[in-house]
């Protein structure tokens, strides 16, 4: 059986695709340095950390970027023999205002050397990339408004995207205004059949978190949404011990098996704390009928473990550390692990070296613990 959350331990805001056999799952990093986590799997339950794409001064420079801003929401994608990856710098988040700049980088490869970014647009926050039949490229986002006699969330934009001229093009399109409950953001589209499904994540990022989902037959709308309410939410469930639920991607297996990623928390007993933050979980989808996703263990709240097995020969052990288990590392080489990380700065050399005492991690004292600097 695999136990949800499949990635533990603030690794928010899942994004999903497949290449062949081979899945990769892309998470939020916030104010940490490298930006971005990608995990690997060919099994859907035994993930690996496989890249930290934003690597470099040029994709990335969070220097004065106060708490809980920094990268938000990336989107992973696989088209035209490249991963595309979108994603949103924050650069201010109290107050009416928000300095939100979107991003898209590619790369041939998982970990080899991402492209020099693109800068798309700053009109809200994550970012998505709809790879068309027809091969357009459209991309996605919430719109932020910032005027108070409106509401923040204005909805979810479309506008497309020209790979030839690194830029968008055409006229930005308001496809969905979202639902009662409110905070519509983390969109994603899908072309299945006769419809495209537009997924998103609503009630804010909290204890009322859902993932919604929306269809019409033409791209631009407009969308209806499933008449059975959210696809994944844990809000109804207080004592559930999967909390938070919501902010999804879809995927779908060689084999035409659907399954949804999203994020949740898990609160100590009896409280609403969740010391390990924001972390990643699992579930399969079936088809109505009607052509609506459902969850295959019914109803929209989701199993803390579940039986996957891909290949049939019975669910994978899973392999990442328990409790039990002890993981060493060496400072042997002149690049620290791929799991470490830091705050903020794209140069670290400047707070900590593997070179000065060989088989040693030297620190630098730089500014204060309140700097948003270094």
């Amino acid at each position: 059986m695999v136990q949800n959350p499949i990635l533990r331990g603030f690794n928010p805001d899942p994004s999903i695709c497949r290449v062949g056999d081979d899945y990769y799952i892309a998470t939020s990093t916030f104010e940490w340095y490298p930006g971005v986590r990608v995990y690997h799997s060919r099994d859907l339950e035994n993930w690996t950390l496989a890249a930290r794409p934003l690597n470099r001064p040029d994709l990335l420079d969070l220097s004065g970027v106060p708490d809980s801003c920094g990268v938000w929401a990336p989107c992973l994608s696989w088209q035209d023999g490249l991963f595309h990856l979108c994603y949103t710098v924050v650069r201010r988040f109290d107050g009416n205002f928000k300095d939100t700049h979107n991003y898209l980088t590619t790369c041939a490869t998982i970990d080899g050397d991402w492209s020099e970014p693109v800068y798309l647009d700053s009109s809200g926050f994550d970012p998505s990339m709809h790879h068309a039949e027809d091969g357009r490229k459209w991309y996605l986002n919430m719109v932020w408004d910032h005027r108070p006699d409106r509401t923040f969330f204005r909805g979810i934009a479309l506008q497309e995207y020209c790979p030839s001229r690194r830029q968008l093009v055409g006229e930005r399109k308001f496809i969905f205004d979202g639902t009662a409950f409110d905070c519509t953001e983390g969109p994603h589209l899908y072309r299945h059949g006769d419809f495209h499904y537009l997924l998103a994540a609503e009630g804010g990022t909290g204890y009322e978190h859902v993932v919604t989902v929306a269809r019409s037959r033409d791209l631009e709308g407009p969308y209806e949404v499933d008449p059975a309410g959210p696809l994944v939410t844990a809000r109804y469930s207080p004592e559930h011990p999967l909390q938070r639920t919501g902010h999804g991607d879809i995927v779908r297996t060689p084999g035409g098996r659907l399954f949804i990623v999203f994020l949740c928390s898990r609160p100590l007993p009896g409280t609403r704390r969740s010391p390990l933050g924001r972390e990643s979980a699992i579930q399969e989808l079936v088809e109505t009928d009607d052509g609506w996703f459902r969850l295959k263990s019914g109803g929209p709240l989701p199993l803390p473990e579940l039986e996957i097995d891909l290949d049939g020969t019975g669910s994978a052990k899973r392999a990442s550390a328990t409790a039990e288990e002890v993981i060493r590392y060496g400072f042997d080489s002149d690049d620290l692990p791929d799991d470490f990380q830091w705050l903020r700065s794209p140069r670290p050399e400047r707070l900590f070296s593997l070179r000065e005492r060989p088989g040693n991690l030297r620190l630098h004292g730089r500014e204060s613990i309140g700097s948003f600097y270094e």
